[in-house]
């Protein structure tokens, strides 16, 4: 396994790896989510990149930037493990040097759900994803379910400049206690991380009646706001049933939606999602 930080290093190193090649992007503080990713494109590709930065231009001015856990290692120990070849930890200043003044924006699928909260944070993820994959030129490119509107974003972008990679989406893994894993559970307290298994219960009330024959979005969206409503922990941001593939909100009958929804819990900010499918 090597670590390099340079673009030049990179550069060098890549004339070793073996095609076809797999990144999973990452900002660091490894759990068994990304290591999942990983064992993934380790299975179906000759060589794996890893890309470990904190991208500070996906943060907003009163986001966790300066908090945002690290430990970088335990995780390259955690890589070593997992048989990873590349390893590319840029620096700030290597990723965005003096002057930097070009970005990406991805208009309509960044509209909404998250990228109505968040003002420029997807500019920040299409353009940071951009350079990782023009750096690291990889064949398939893996992200996780649980950030389903980047997945979306990072797809959209792809097909729109013409970038020759495939996008893989990996499921959502959980905690036993079904949390969505995150780096941001650390900041759960013991009764805050009790409170926040009301997201996949709220979700799977919504998979429940929909198994049962309701496909009224608007009632898809009730069932999870009343289930989130008996936590009393929990401020709810959004909660969406929404196309899987535009995020437009659905109304009506459907027979596919994405559910999704962010929370804040105490200080602490959690979204999660699940895909409704009438023929699965």
């Amino acid at each position: 396994m090597k670590v390099v930080v340079t673009l030049d290093e990179l550069r060098s190193a890549q004339k070793k790896l073996k095609e076809p090649t797999g990144l999973v992007p990452t900002m660091g503080f490894l759990h068994d989510g990304h290591l999942s990713m990983v064992r993934r494109a380790r299975n179906e590709c000759r060589s794996v990149i890893i890309s470990i930065f904190v991208n500070p231009t996906q943060f907003g001015p009163q986001e966790d930037l300066q908090k945002y856990p690290r430990d970088l290692r335990r995780d390259l120990e955690l890589l070593e493990r997992e048989g990873v070849d590349l390893i590319w930890t840029p620096t700030v200043e290597v990723m965005y040097p003096a002057g930097y003044q070009t970005w990406i924006s991805v208009e309509e699928v960044t509209s909404r759900l998250e990228g109505a909260l968040r003002p420029g944070h997807f500019r920040g993820v299409a353009t940071v994803v951009a350079k990782l994959f023009n750096a690291t030129q990889p064949r398939r490119a893996y992200f996780g379910q649980k950030d389903a509107q980047q997945a979306v974003v990072i797809r959209q972008m792809a097909h729109d400049l013409n970038i020759p990679v495939e996008i893989v989406v990996c499921p959502t893994m959980r905690e036993p206690d079904g949390l969505a894993m995150s780096s941001r559970n650390v900041y759960l307290s013991p009764e805050e991380r009790l409170a926040a298994t009301i997201l996949l219960r709220s979700l799977f009330r919504a998979k429940a009646i929909f198994e049962e024959g309701e496909r009224d979005a608007n009632e898809l969206r009730k069932a999870v706001l009343d289930t989130l409503a008996t936590e009393g922990m929990v401020a709810v941001q959004y909660v969406s049933c929404a196309d899987p593939n535009t995020l437009v909100e659905l109304e009506g009958q459907v027979d596919q939606a994405l559910i999704s929804l962010a929370v804040m819990i105490g200080k602490t900010r959690l979204i999660d999602n699940i895909i409704l499918n009438r023929g699965q």
